[in-house]
């Protein structure tokens, strides 16, 4: 009997499951036999020949339909009261241990499956994008991949219950899809109905993407081979942040020093990635995408590619995302029209950056043939891309770098309509001086002012500091970065807390009162805040900037208020219709985890990427005396021509600049430059897709150019 109990537990305990059905079955059949028993013995005269079967029979008819105790009555002749109240108590429990036992195991069987089916099934998948955990960027990836051409397949593995995932993706998604049919809506309002109808429904913008959401361990060997990882095209590996990890006010200042010092659930997932994708059974050419965001992930990251990195297998790459949002807000401070190239720029919407393999092509015959004959795309450099081969080897190869509405422009034949068109620049030109205010802090400030001491050091001349910054902050985080002493472009630092309005507002005003040239002010958003506390700092900040524009206007209504670049940046998307109500119409609000989301949804998909978003989003090092470089440029028509352009087109302005910046023998020290685009008095952008001999174009001296250059 000890032995027998034993066993029970031992199923009862690994296979519950089992033993219920089991329990069921053996339970019905003794219900079955014990009433064909009874109704076999109680046969009255006549129906004595009826049998055990026939009896067993009559008990599993009235189990599955208790409408036939009149047929069984009848059958077994009229024994009374005594009989039929056997056949109910038959029926009743039939209806127990059969009816409704079998159909709740049935049931729980179905949701168990369906279960299985969400969270632990083993997904045929391939080609597909996966993405390990979630943070508050995630969901700006998924969102850019809606602007993929082709329909696309992702898989998210996470620690966060999938429900939270699962409405965080519906909302954005569909927020994206209702924006961009109000926009085709709005385009198409006045065109006759039959004409409306064509359009929208030719234009009509989809959720194309199809996606499975897994709760589970990243670094777990089954549930990385569950989501076929080995099929996958791109994994993308996401660093835990504030925003992803729920902790209360007590354990917020332990996480924050914890992100600082490095990630180490992401090396896990790393490893695993790479040693299942490095794999002989593994697809060829799967790109891993990794975020880093201290030297620390960063140093093991790069142990592991020099491990596990083989080219045609494990291509990893590591994506800095402190650095890279730190160039980016320092370009955009000093640049603010920048903010409205990149938005689309770095999208897979509109222009955007392509390559091509260009392996023996000279950079200046690309230029000419692409500028002469392919009038549809912008070519930006012949750039060496290293390849891995295998652990700390590499091989160089070259890629053609080139801007346009899309990759299949690059072999349209359109060539280039030539009216003699030139242009005079300016041999003097000099970028202007920068006036900064930096307003608050985040975790990337120390990328911030590396990314404004690069540009110093490429533009300083004799007449001192191109750049110049104010740093208003409260006293705890100007003495973490030491009151910026080390920083010679720091002119000033004024210790303020959030709330000390008069103080902020006075240092503000005093420093735009100082400078004869524009001033920028970087507002940024603390992304060490928990959620729920999230942008609210830079909501604050801007109200007091706003305020101080507005009482200089009220006071001098020729006040230029375009004197004063209002940056904003915000961290949680859902922000934007709050702030944009609020600010001023040439305000740049800057979503910054979008950045990082859209350049690694491109590196995903376009891995020599990579090498080209360094470059142009990194300055010159310091004491570079040639500028080898290119970066984006916004310069101010008036001060770039020495005399004003005429009206043209597209074509005739890109053609002639570079023609004029690549004149053996120029007038000045020009660099190669291509046009991109500019940005109109009114402060919008136009970018040249498409035919460039078909756009026309008149600029004035409030005309701003976007350009390509490497100075």
């Amino acid at each position: 009997m000890r032995k027998f109990r034993e066993k029970l537990s031992i199923l009862l305990a690994k296979t519950p499951g089992r033993f219920v059905l089991l329990a069921i079955l053996f339970l019905n059949l003794i219900l079955v036999l014990l009433s064909a028993t009874v109704l076999n013995a109680i046969s009255l005269s006549g129906t004595e020949h009826m049998g055990f079967w026939r009896a067993a029979f009559y008990t599993v008819t009235m189990i599955l339909d208790a409408g036939c105790i009149q047929f069984v009555l009848d059958s077994v002749g009229a024994l009374g009261v005594g009989v039929a109240i056997f056949c109910i108590l038959v029926i009743l429990a039939g209806m127990i241990l059969f009816t409704g036992a079998v159909i709740g195991y049935l049931s729980n069987f179905i949701s168990k499956f369906i279960d299985r089916s969400e969270g632990s099934r083993k997904l045929l998948m391939f080609r597909h994008t996966v993405i390990l955990e979630w943070n508050s960027r995630a969901s700006e990836i998924v969102n850019e991949m809606l602007y993929i051409d082709t329909p696309q397949k992702i898989v998210i593995l996470a620690s966060d219950e999938k429900d939270v995932i699962a409405k965080e993706l519906d909302e954005r998604l569909q927020s994206t899809v209702n924006q961009e049919n109000a926009t085709v809506e709005e385009a198409s309002k006045d065109f006759p109905f039959f004409k409306r109808w064509l359009y929208r429904k030719k234009n009509k913008f989809k959720n194309r993407l199809t996606i499975v959401i897994r709760q589970g361990d990243t670094f777990s060997t089954k549930q990385l081979n569950d989501i076929s990882i080995k099929h996958a095209k791109t994994i993308i590996i996401l660093g835990r942040d504030m925003q992803s990890v729920a902790s209360c006010a007590y354990d917020a200042e332990k996480r924050i020093e914890e992100l600082e010092r490095g990630n180490p659930e992401c090396i896990k997932s790393l490893i695993q990635v790479a040693d299942l994708t490095a794999s002989e059974s593994s697809d060829d050419n799967q790109k891993i995408v990794v975020e880093v965001e201290d030297e620390w992930t960063l140093y093991l990251v790069n142990r592991i590619i020099a491990q596990k990195a083989v080219q045609g297998k494990c291509n990893i790459t590591p994506f800095r995302v402190h650095v890279v949002l730190g160039q980016l807000l320092s370009q955009f401070s000093l640049m603010p029209e920048l903010n409205l190239a990149y938005k689309e720029l770095f999208s897979n919407k509109g222009m955007t950056f392509y390559a091509t393999p260009a392996d023996g092509e000279v950079e200046s015959a690309f230029f000419v043939r692409c500028l002469h004959e392919a009038n549809s795309i912008l070519p930006l450099a012949i750039m060496s891309n290293k390849v891995r081969t295998t652990g700390d080897q590499y091989e160089e190869r070259q890629f053609a770098y080139y801007a346009a509405a899309a990759q299949r422009d690059f072999s349209k034949q359109r060539k280039f309509e030539d009216h003699g068109y030139r242009v005079h620049l300016n041999p003097n030109y000099w970028i202007e001086q920068k006036n900064v205010i930096i307003l608050g802090h985040n975790s990337k400030i120390k990328n911030i002012m590396d990314g404004f001491s690069n540009f110093s050091n490429e533009w300083n001349n004799d007449s001192g500091d191109i750049v110049r910054i104010v740093v208003i902050d409260d006293k705890k985080h100007l003495e973490k970065m030491d009151y910026y002493r080390n920083n010679p472009l720091v002119i000033k630092t004024v210790e303020a807390d959030l709330y000390d309005r008069d103080i902020i507002c006075s240092a503000i005003e005093e420093f735009v009162d100082s400078n004869e040239t524009d001033t920028s002010v970087l507002i940024l958003s603390d992304d060490t805040e928990r959620h729920e506390k999230i942008d609210t700092g830079a909501i604050s900040y801007l109200i007091y900037v706003r305020d101080i524009i507005t009482k200089k206007v009220a006071a001098n209504p020729n006040f230029d208020v375009n004197s004063i670049d209002v940056i904003v940046e915000i961290l949680d998307p859902k922000h934007y219709d709050i702030i944009k109500k609020y600010s001023g119409e040439t305000d740049n609000i800057v979503i910054s985890n979008r950045y990082v989301s859209k350049m690694i949804t491109q590196i995903g998909e376009k891995e020599e990427m990579f090498t080209f978003f360094q470059d142009i989003l990194s300055y010159d090092e310091a004491g570079t005396t040639d500028y080898e470089s290119k970066e984006i440029y916004i310069k101010k028509v008036s001060r770039y021509f020495s005399e004003l352009p005429g009206p043209c087109t597209a074509a005739d302005l890109v053609n002639a600049v570079y023609l004029a910046t690549t004149d053996p023998n120029p007038l000045g020290n020009h660099d190669e430059a291509i046009v991109l685009g500019y940005v109109d008095a009114k402060e919008k952008m136009h970018l040249f897709t498409g035919d460039r001999n078909k756009i026309n174009i008149t600029l004035d001296n409030r005309c701003k150019l976007i350009l390509f250059s490497n100075h």
